[in-house]
C-alpha cells in the first residue's frame, strides 16, 4: 500500500519556484530519503505539502490516498495528525520549553482524538525509545540532546501515524548519538510498519537505513534509485560529489604542516557550572585537564555530547569560566578572562557552531569583520580597518561585495567564511573552532575545512577544534584529545588515535565514525 506519494511536486515561495518536479512514493514499511546540500530543496519538498512550510505547493501530494495540495490550512491540519508524525532537526527548539515531557507526550498523543493517555501509557512512550518514566516530569532544558531526541520521536510516533517525517534528525547530535538515533528510528518503522521520509545532506549516513534515496540539486531531482547502489554506484557527478566529501577514517593520511614549539599550554584545568534547585551545587564539567599546542599545530578535543570539551576550550581561550588550573603562553602565566587585555585578546579567536546565530543580523558584513579591530586593534583607523576588512574577506575566498551584505543574505557557508574572516581580521596565533563545520551540510563542511587547512598552512596558525567526528578532526588535526564525563581519557598522535584506540570512549567513537 502506497502511503505517501509526490507527483511532480512544485513549490513556490514569494512567486519564485524554488522546487520543480519532484515525485516518489513511499509503500508501508519503507523508508525513502530525500538528499541534498544546502539550498536543495528537500526541506521544502518534505514539508511544504503539509502546510509547515512558507511556500506553496502545486502538482500532487497524496497521504494516505487523500490529495493535500489545494487544501487549506484548516483542511490539512486534521490529516497531517491522523496520518503523519514529525522528527525535526533542533530538538531544542523543537519541544514547547515551558512543557513538561509528561505534558508533551499527552498532547502528542491526543491530537489524532486519543483519550488522554495515563502515567502507565506515558512510561511504555517513553521505554520504547529507550528513556526511563523518571523523566516525565523533567523540562526540555533539564534533557540531553540525544534524550530530547528521543522524546521528539516518542511525541512523533505516539498517535500511531502511518507515515513518519524526519527531517535532518542527526545533524545535531554527535556520532554515537547519530547511530543510536538513527537505530531506534529504524527499529520503530519496523515494528509499526511505518512509512517514512528521511531528510539528510549525508548520502552516506542513510544508505544503511534507506531503501531508496532520491537526490536533490537546486529543487531538482538529479537522480533516484536504491540507495545502495547511488553509494556505490553513483550515475550523476553530483551524487558522486555528496559521496565523495563525506569524512572517512579510511582516507589516506593528509600531509599537515609542521609543527613548533609550544603555543599554549593547559595545566590540570576544572570547570564548574552551577546546578539546580534552592540550594545548587557546582556541577563539574571538567576534570584535571592538561593540553599542550604548538605553533602551527591543530589538536582536536573529541567527545559525545556534555563530554566537557567545549568548557575546556572556552576555559583555555579565555571565554568561559575556570575554577582551576593554569593556562600559559609562550611559557608566561595568560590572564584570567577578566583581567584580558587587547592584547592577549587579539592572539587568541574563537569560531562558533552556528554561523549565523554567531552574527550580529543588524550589521553589514564589513561592520562584523571590523567590530574586532576597534577593540582589539586601536591603532588602526577607518581606512585601516576597511583595508582590513577587505584583505580578510579575500583571504576567506568572498568577493568584495559582500562587504555589503546582512547574515540573512547569506548561506550556512558564507555566513561560517564571515566568521572566520572576523576571528582572522586581528592576526590570531590561535584560533578556537566549536563545532566549526557540524551545522553545514557535507559539500560546504568539506570547503570550510579546505580554507582552514590553507590559512594553517599560509599564516601558521595553531587550531584547537572542538567536534564530536574522529574522521573530520583527522582531515585537519595533528592530534587528538579524546573527553568522556569532563576527563581527558585519552590523547595522542592522530592516526595513532584512529587506527589503535586504548579507551573504551575512543573505541566508540571510531566505531561511529567507520
Amino acid at each position: 500500500m502506497t502511503v505517501y506519494a509526490l507527483d511532480g511536486l512544485e513549490v513556490a515561495v514569494a512567486g519564485r519556484r524554488l522546487v520543480e518536479g519532484v515525485s516518489l512514493a513511499i509503500e508501508a514499511g519503507e523508508c525513502v530519503a530525500l538528499v541534498g546540500g544546502s539550498g536543495s530543496g528537500k526541506t521544502l519538498s518534505c514539508l511544504t505539502p503539509f502546510g509547515l512550510s512558507a511556500g506553496t505547493p502545486s502538482g500532487s501530494a497524496r497521504l494516505c490516498g487523500t490529495e493535500l495540495v489545494g487544501r487549506s490550512d484548516a483542511e490539512i491540519r486534521p490529516l497531517r495528525a491522523r496520518h503523519a508524525g514529525f522528527v525535526f532537526q533542533q530538538p531544542a527548539t523543537a519541544l514547547t520549553p515551558h512543557l513538561r515531557v509528561a505534558q508533551l507526550l499527552t498532547e502528542a498523543a491526543m491530537q489524532a482524538g486519543a483519550p488522554r493517555p495515563d502515567r502507565n501509557a506515558l512510561a511504555a512512550m517513553l521505554d520504547r525509545v529507550d528513556l526511563g518514566a523518571h523523566l516525565l516530569r523533567r523540562y526540555p532544558h533539564q534533557l540531553s540532546g540525544g534524550q530530547r531526541q528521543r522524546v521528539a520521536i516518542a511525541m512523533a510516533v505516539a498517535h500511531g501515524p502511518s507515515l513518519l517525517v524526519a527531517d535532518e534528525p542527526t545533524s545535531a547530535l554527535d556520532a554515537v548519538l547519530r547511530h543510536e538515533v538513527m537505530a531506534l528510528l529504524d527499529r520503530l518503522q519496523r515494528e509499526r510498519g511505518m512509512a517514512m521520509l528521511l531528510v539528510s545532506h549525508d548520502l552516506a549516513s542513510v544508505a544503511g537505513h534507506a531503501d531508496r534515496a532520491v537526490v536533490l540539486r537546486e529543487g531538482r531531482m538529479v537522480e533516484a534509485g536504491p540507495a545502495a547502489r547511488l553509494i556505490a554506484a553513483p550515475s550523476e557527478d553530483y551524487t558522486a560529489r555528496l559521496v565523495a566529501a563525506v569524512p572517512r577514517l579510511d582516507m589516506p593520511p593528509p600531509d599537515l604542516p609542521e609543527v613548533g614549539p609550544c603555543l599554549i599550554e593547559a595545566e590540570h584545568v576544572s570547570v564548574s557550572h552551577r546546578g539546580e534547585g534552592w540550594r545548587p551545587r557546582a556541577v563539574p564539567a571538567v576534570i584535571d585537564a592538561s593540553l599542550a599546542i604548538g605553533e602551527g599545530e591543530a589538536v582536536a578535543l573529541v567527545g559525545g555530547s556534555g563530554s566537557g570539551k567545549s568548557s575546556l576550550a572556552r576555559a583555555i581561550g579565555r571565554i568561559g569560566p575556570m575554577a582551576g588550573g593554569t593556562v600559559r603562553w609562550r611559557g608566561e602565566p595568560l590572564p584570567d578572562r577578566k583581567r584580558m587585555t587587547p592584547v592577549h585578546r587579539r592572539l587568541l579567536q574563537p569560531v562558533f557552531q552556528d554561523p549565523l546565530a554567531s552574527l550580529d543580523p543588524h550589521w553589514r558584513v564589513s561592520e562584523i569583520v571590523a567590530e574586532p579591530l576597534k577593540h582589539l586593534r586601536p591603532d588602526l583607523g577607518a581606512w585601516g580597518r576597511a583595508g582590513r576588512v577587505k584583505s580578510v574577506l579575500d583571504e576567506v575566498e568572498l568577493p568584495a561585495a559582500f562587504a555589503d551584505r546582512k547574515p540573512a543574505e547569506l548561506s550556512g557557508g558564507q555566513a561560517q567564511r564571515v566568521a572566520i574572516a572576523r576571528a582572522l581580521a586581528c592576526d590570531p596565533e590561535l584560533l578556537l573552532l566549536d563545532e566549526a563545520t557540524s551545522a553545514l551540510d557535507v559539500l560546504v563542511a568539506g570547503h570550510v575545512l579546505d580554507l582552514l587547512e590553507r590559512l594553517q598552512r599560509e599564516r601558521d596558525l595553531a587550531i584547537l577544534f572542538i567536534t564530536h567526528d574522529l574522521a573530520v578532526a583527522r582531515r585537519l588535526c595533528h592530534r587528538i584529545a579524546v573527553m568522556e564525563a569532563g576527563r581527558i581519557v585519552e590523547q595522542g598522535e592522530t592516526e595513532r588515535v584512529v587506527t589503535a584506540p586504548e579507551h573504551p570512549a575512543t573505541q566508540r567513537l571510531v566505531a561511529a565514525s567507520g
